[in-house]
């Protein structure tokens, strides 16, 4: 059974146009007739844009904008006409990783108590159990747990953003929706959270919905590429070679893009940037 199944996902917004008032144009359809499965151990990238529907259709799949048309279902059971027992259970499921790692956590909240937050709304442990999954969590993401009791403006971004993940892998979900989670930070921890977060692919089966942009980093870490256009599902891809093929508009700028940003970043060696690791697997046939 699939994680995740999205079948012919539909949603619009209504735009405004003046003070409070509807677009003459009528709603914006921001998401159509898009249909995603998920399968266990395995990391989707959801490539496009600005504008193309990404984030909305991260937010679907999390439970937090219900579609307009079509089903989302996590392990086979919908998540937005299932009892609300049956909802909060399939929220456990599915956690979400953000751009913005420090408008992710509450400023005053310690690192303990911001990666605990699954553990209170979704299960009943002593004190004792309760810091043995903390520190689990702190030493999947390489953090020593020395970092409990800080707060957030003690991080640097990359330490933050896996604080970040350890809250999203504390309660065991059965896949991550990474939103943009490497895109506000710089190569260096672009590389560092692209390596934590294949090595907890590695150990712990984990998948992911990477919602991206950035194509070097969705080529780093996923085993397909999906890709939209202005709500459009455009392409899906499991290798470069098939991409390149494509003669979508949007896929070619992609591609376009990610060659033309930073050629410099080619003298740089293989174990530094990952886009080389990639690279040179792809070169060999993997």
């Amino acid at each position: 059974m699939a994680l995740l199944e999205l079948s012919r996902v539909t949603h619009a917004y209504d735009t405004a146009h003046g003070f409070l008032r509807k677009s003459k144009q009528g709603p914006q359809t921001v998401v159509k007739d898009v249909s995603i499965t998920l399968e266990a151990g395995e990391c989707i990238g959801l490539l496009g844009g600005s504008g193309a529907g990404k984030s909305t259709l991260g937010k679907i799949m999390l439970g937090l904008q219900r579609p307009q048309s079509g089903s989302v279902l996590i392990q086979g059971k919908d998540m937005y006409t299932s009892d609300k027992r049956t909802k909060k259970q399939l929220r456990k499921h599915v956690q979400a990783v953000f751009q913005d790692c420090y408008s992710s956590v509450n400023s005053r909240m310690t690192a303990a108590q911001i990666i605990s937050e699954p553990l209170d709304n979704f299960e009943r442990l002593t004190t004792k159990e309760k810091t043995y999954r903390i520190c689990e969590a702190l030493d999947l993401v390489g953090l020593p747990t020395t970092v409990m009791n800080k707060l957030p403006k003690e991080f640097s971004g990359g330490q933050l953003q896996r604080i970040n993940i350890a809250r999203a892998m504390i309660s065991n979900p059965s896949f991550i929706v990474l939103d943009e989670a490497v895109s506000s930070l710089d190569v260096a921890n672009q590389v560092h959270i692209i390596s934590v977060l294949r090595d907890l692919k590695a150990q712990r089966d984990m998948s992911y919905i990477f919602i991206t942009h950035n194509l070097k980093a969705a080529f780093a870490l996923c085993d397909r590429w999906t890709v939209l256009d202005k709500g459009n599902l455009c392409g899906s891809f499991s290798t470069k070679a098939e991409m390149k093929a494509s003669e979508e508009s949007a896929v070619k700028q992609l591609l376009d893009a990610s060659l033309s940003k930073r050629p410099e970043l080619g003298t740089i060696r293989k174990d530094r940037y990952f886009l080389h690791d990639t690279e040179q697997r792809e070169d060999a046939g993997a």
